[in-house]
């Protein structure tokens, strides 16, 4: 089966499709709000999620997954930690360190997304290493 596109709508006259409000319902979720995430983010985002999906769909809860480990590479450790627990933050650390070590997984791709679209924390960069092939 063909993956479905997602869409952003189109001058109010369309509506945004469901994923794409799963995802922003989920940032919220985590204190980042959507219009803080670029719509190209949310899109590959979404992307990644779809590609990675045991059925034709991602699992309601990838959403919240992928919504609370973008937030915490956008917010950076301590503005995560506040906004949500310190208990969250360090699964999201370990979430990074994982990705890490393992390479091409969805946490790795997602880190990936936050860092080439320059909406990462820098705090997040420095803390972990981060660098992109480019660099």
């Amino acid at each position: 089966m063909a993956r479905r596109n997602s869409s952003l709508g189109l001058f109010g006259l369309f509506g945004r499709s469901e994923d794409l409000r799963q995802l922003d319902r989920a940032l919220r979720s985590v204190d980042l709000h959507p219009s803080m995430v670029p719509e190209a983010v949310k899109l590959t985002v979404v992307g990644l999620l779809k590609d990675h999906a045991i059925g034709d769909e991602p699992a309601p809860q990838s959403y919240q997954s992928a919504a609370e480990l973008v937030a915490y590479c956008m917010i950076g450790a301590e503005g995560f930690a506040g906004a949500n627990d310190t208990a969250l933050a360090l699964r999201m650390e370990q979430r990074i360190e994982d990705a890490l070590e393992h390479g091409k997984t969805l946490d790795a791709q997602l880190v990936l997304v936050t860092l080439t679209a320059g909406v990462i924390q820098p705090s997040v960069v420095e803390q972990f290493g981060l660098t992109s092939e480019a660099d």
